[in-house]
């Protein structure tokens, strides 16, 4: 294991062996009773492998990931969103009470639940308003938390890019700056949720290589977003294969259902990944048109840059807009309890005909 990353993980971990389900501590045979599982479905018969546990990691699946991301296999885990891997490090490198996770809000809210619910500590690293208007890393603030010995040590420091809330990009140098500054102290996890919307050229499509200098850098992604499996939960965590090692200790024994596993492999075949370049291709129509729409529109007070399935507006009263737009069948989400968010809205981009229905109900 990289000497760093098991100073970094939870002390006790190192003692802990993996619980070994049936399916990870045995293979092969023909009559399977080493898993206390029913000889059938009875109420699907049809599905002849429902009864039976699934992969602890499905290698298949893992492969298709890793072919994707272009990484090797053992630099993935797969699980149950990517939420499941917000946890994961949070368990697996944060000792409660004594350590801390870093947030740079605004931002993806469930960093500070999951820390909060395990006991570790949160410091906010706000974003800082940059020479180009939008809200980018304050790494001169990141760096300087990390270096404060007389506070909590901040373990895992999470950045989400392309930003949810915002739908901007982290300024690929700032990010780099960043994972220097860092060094072997934390591991920087950078959230790419929505990193398939991202224009090709963007730096931060491929990010995966920079895992070669910067194995402090764990990225997550899913499936949820752009290949449009958010009701199956399937989300991936890319990172050097010793951090990988750390989490597949503490993982369920069974983190993903079989039907997620077939669905996931069958959106990472070449058929699949055509099905959702197409698709992608016409949520960027539709996020263009919705743009141009809302720049005739005085109550859009400011229509902040957006690379992701979303649009951030900032309105006068934020509560009334999703309150017009609920009472006529659309909702659209509230963000002003979002620091620096205030009376801001944000739409999702949806179908032609979807998108059209929101238009019709938006006040002129």
């Amino acid at each position: 294991m990289s000497d760093f990353i098991a100073a970094l993980q939870r002390p006790h971990l190192a003692a802990i062996t993996p619980y070994q389900s049936a399916r990870r501590s045995m293979s092969g045979g023909s009559v399977w009773l080493n898993a206390n599982e029913a000889p059938a479905t009875p109420a699907f018969p049809e599905q002849e492998q429902w009864h039976r546990y699934p992969s602890f990691q499905s290698d298949a699946l893992n492969q298709a990931y890793a072919s994707y991301a272009g990484v090797s296999r053992e630099q993935v885990l797969s699980c149950r969103g990517s939420d499941e891997a917000i946890e994961l490090l949070i368990r697996s490198f944060c000792e409660p009470v004594s350590d801390a996770v870093m947030i740079t809000t605004p931002t993806y809210g469930m960093y500070a639940i999951s820390a909060a619910t395990h006991g570790a500590a949160v410091v906010d690293c706000p974003l800082q308003q940059a020479a180009s208007g939008d809200l980018q890393l304050d790494v001169a603030a990141m760096l300087a938390r990390l270096n404060d010995q007389s506070a909590a040590p901040v373990k895992l420091i999470f950045v989400c890019s392309p930003s949810n809330p915002l739908g901007n990009e982290v300024d690929a140098a700032a990010l780099r700056e960043l994972l220097d500054g860092v060094g072997e102290r934390a591991l920087v996890v950078l959230d790419q949720a929505y990193i398939e919307f991202v224009d090709p050229g963007s730096s931060q499509r491929d990010c995966a290589t920079w895992l070669a200098d910067y194995p402090q850098l764990v990225i997550l992604r899913t499936l949820s977003k752009a290949f449009g499996l958010a009701a199956l939960r399937c989300g991936f965590a890319i990172g050097q294969p010793a951090l990988i090692e750390v989490l597949r200790k503490v993982i369920a024994p069974y983190p993903l259902p079989a039907p997620t596993i077939a669905g996931a492999e069958q959106a990472l075949s070449a058929t699949g990944l055509n099905a959702m370049q197409a698709q992608l291709a016409d949520i960027k129509v539709q996020r263009q048109q919705l743009l141009d729409d809302l720049r005739s529109r005085s109550w859009a007070q400011r229509i902040w840059p957006t690379v992701t399935n979303f649009v951030l507006i900032s309105v006068a009263d934020a509560q009334a807009l999703v309150a017009h737009c609920q009472a006529q069948g659309v909702l659209i989400r509230n963000q002003s309890s979002q620091r620096g968010l205030g009376e801001c809205v944000r739409i999702s981009i949806g179908s032609k005909e979807e998108m059209n229905q929101l238009l019709e109900v938006l006040p002129q």
